[in-house]
């Protein structure tokens, strides 16, 4: 995976995801506040950010509802577990827990997720 020198680069808005997927923006919305997936702000806007990492094609990956309640018990939100997911792995490491998810390592991913809370 190409390294990330932005934040929120490798997401795509709510409105531009709910046209290519063909649904209604309300059920993206949905779908975050189930847990289904996750969804970031860029500080001071409204706008939701879906990363494009969750989505294997037009579905979100399976993993994405242990993930966000693995998460949510270790008290991170949605913007937390962002960053833990895409912060390289190890010094000047170009891998992130995201590269983890697209390969399907989810056991992995859901543990680092809860180290994460603790450590």
């Amino acid at each position: 995976m190409a390294v990330r020198t932005k934040p929120y680069e490798d997401c795509l808005s709510q409105s531009w995801l709910a046209a290519r997927l063909a649904v209604d923006p309300v059920e993206l919305d949905v779908m975050r506040r189930d847990g289904e997936l996750i969804a970031v702000r860029r500080p001071g806007s409204t706008e939701w950010l879906y990363p494009a990492w969750q989505y294997a094609g037009r579905t979100p990956r399976q993993v994405m509802p242990r993930l966000v309640r693995a998460a949510r018990e270790a008290g991170l939100d949605d913007r937390r577990l962002y960053e833990v997911l895409t912060a390289p792995l190890g010094l000047g490491g170009h891998r992130r827990l995201t590269d983890l998810v697209v390969e399907g390592r989810d056991d992995e991913v859901v543990e680092a997720v809860r180290s994460a809370a603790n450590g």
